[in-house]
């Protein structure tokens, strides 16, 4: 189903046609939302431009698109305003005909995309025996939601997590791991390693005090690279024991994945320089191998080297992801790859997919997009730390919300004098506790630094999930008073825009389409944030100036309709940000 505003933009580049000739064919009308609706729904700006260019007025120009404009079907008749805009107001016939053919549409009237693409998305990336703190959360939230909303749009994806799961840090873990649980390397059962993250620190503490115990954990890295068969089985079972960890987070957000660590790509890693070598792009700089490409300098000014291979003759992170791209373009056909991190790494990236390009690995129809995000800040404004100045686990950072909010519920539920069981209370702190952080972030654009507050994000009030549940709520609510069966609602009832706040609520629940369309281009999912959250409003007034339960036919049934129409957008579009809603709280 196209949207009003593309079927507006077909009509006046008919127009535009017709008015001046094949060659104002295609121009862009700049239609944009009137900052004033009382004079209109839409604003043409074409005529500004168009009376540059043929050296007219611009009200004479936009006077002569409106006579060659057919839209009676949609608009009320266009209006000229200030030096040559064109005022367009939506007729509540077209509105009410749009609003009953999305009514019946189990999309919503979403189109899917035309022409899908398959595309590649690299987010969330722990680090094996690390623990996920708080830096994982933007990277795992925005890279989910924006899966979901391409995936709902037609587009075939790929959810790669990129862990961490290969390189030196092994060798000291798997040579501490002998020391003190040698049954691991001998043995094919699984053992229980207790706390990873203690475990990582008390093999950091050998490995910089013993210089023996280094040399040790050296050793263990080329065992673990020429596949020792002791060495490989306490590799993986230090892999193993991290995701079962991860999985109970992903578990908890909701979080679907394919892991393809750095372990994957090793094997891969000699073709990437050798390929670059026979392509004489590899230079020889203190002894490492690199890719110098210009406009990369360090902050002496002096260009700056991607290092594809270390003079000890080890990769690192840009062969691994030199090998990713590759991978991910030849064997997973991808024609779009997006990296979902944070913005310190955008460099790192810039220079990666500038030495692909240069050797000629990126096809002109494969874009790659590097998605940055901003730190998540604490109330000083710094990055949030814990008191002792670690980082926040992300496990601790879940269940705090979840605490809390079952204490707000508790206490409006001694307010209100309700009873409810253990199962609701607890279902409903996990849902909206989770909800709440989950919002809170991508309802910031992704790539500014946000401040963390459990108090804001946990608010009944404002661009908050417990406010956006609340008003779908709020739907149910009628529902059951009523006994509504939504789904079996008169089928031949019409859709009727009286009141000004009906008409309102009308006109935003048609923009979705758009709003989808444009997260789809720039991949910004607090769009869709701000879309409800305007939505909630606009249907909460709605709700307070239209009775619904006591209007009389056919209004009842057309009221019915919008608050159904507003829920079930609501599910939706809280649904791709990876929130699921509640009957009740």
């Amino acid at each position: 189903m196209f949207s009003t505003t593309s079927k507006l933009k077909a009509r006046f580049d008919k127009a535009f046609t017709a008015a001046f000739g094949e060659s104002a064919s295609g121009i862009d009308p700049m239609l944009t939302a009137a900052s004033n609706p009382n004079f209109g729904d839409f604003q043409c700006n074409a005529a500004m431009s168009l009376g540059k260019k043929l050296k007219k007025s611009p009200r004479a120009i936009a006077q002569t698109i409106i006579e060659n404009l057919d839209i009676a079907d949609i608009c009320e008749t266009p209006e000229i305003a200030g030096p040559g805009f064109i005022n367009l107001k939506l007729k509540p016939a077209y509105l009410e005909a749009e609003v009953r053919a999305i009514a019946i549409d189990p999309r919503l009237g979403i189109s899917q995309i035309e022409a899908p693409q398959r595309i590649a998305i690299d987010f969330s990336s722990p680090n094996i025996a690390k623990e996920m703190h708080v830096g994982h959360l933007r990277s795992t939230i925005i890279g989910d939601a924006i899966a979901r909303i391409l995936e709902f749009l037609g587009h075939d994806v790929i959810r790669i997590n990129h862990i961490g799961d290969w390189g030196t840090q092994f060798g000291m873990l798997i040579a501490y791991l002998r020391e003190v649980h040698p049954e691991a390397l001998t043995t094919a059962n699984a053992l229980d390693l207790g706390d990873l993250v203690a475990f990582y620190r008390q093999a950091k503490q050998r490995f910089d005090a013993d210089e023996t115990f280094k040399e040790t954990a050296r050793q263990e890295v080329v065992k673990l690279q020429a596949g020792a068969e002791d060495t490989r089985r306490a590799w993986k079972l230090l892999c193993d024991q991290s995701r079962r960890e991860f999985q109970v987070i992903y578990n908890l957000l909701d979080i679907k994945l394919t892991e393809r660590g750095e372990s994957f790509y090793n094997p891969l890693l000699p073709a990437v320089v050798e390929d670059l070598t026979n392509l004489g792009l590899l230079v020889e700089s203190d002894g490492a191998k690199c890719v110098f490409v210009d406009g990369f300098t360090n902050k002496e000014g002096e260009p700056l080297p991607l290092i594809v291979q270390k003079t000890d003759g080890g990769y690192n992170y840009a062969t691994t992801d030199l090998a990713a791209i590759r991978y991910r373009i030849e064997e997973d056909g991808a024609k779009r790859i997006i990296y979902v991190t944070d913005s310190g790494q955008a460099n790192h990236f810039a220079q990666v997919f500038a030495v692909a390009r240069k050797a000629n690995w990126i096809p002109e129809d494969v874009e790659i997009v590097h998605v940055p995000f901003g730190l998540v800040c604490g109330e000083d404004g710094k990055r949030l730390k814990t008191r002792s100045g670690d980082a926040v686990r992300l496990q601790d950072l879940l269940d705090e919300a979840i605490v809390r909010t079952r204490a707000d519920l508790e206490t409006r539920l001694v307010a209100e004098e309700r009873q409810e069981t253990e199962e609701f209370i607890t279902n409903v702190s996990e849902v909206v506790g989770l909800s709440a952080v989950k919002y809170a972030d991508l309802s910031q654009n992704r790539a500014s630094n946000y401040v963390f507050s459990y108090d804001k994000m946990l608010a009944l009030q404002g661009n908050t999930a417990p406010y956006m549940l609340y008003a779908y709520v709020r739907v149910q609510g009628i529902r059951r008073k009523g006994g509504i069966d939504f789904d079996n609602l008169d089928a031949g009832a019409k859709v009727i825009l009286q009141s000004d706040a009906e008409l309102v609520l009308a006109k935003h629940l048609l923009q979705l389409n758009e709003v989808l369309g444009s997260v789809d281009g720039d991949l910004l999912p607090n769009r869709i944030c701000q879309y409800l959250f305007e939505l909630s409003q606009k249907f909460n007034q709605f709700f307070e100036q239209c009775p619904v339960l006591k209007a009389e036919e056919p209004l009842r049934s057309s009221r019915l309709i919008l608050c159904d129409l507003t829920a079930r957008t609501l599910k939706l579009g809280l649904g791709l940000l990876g929130i699921q809603v509640l009957e009740r709280m």
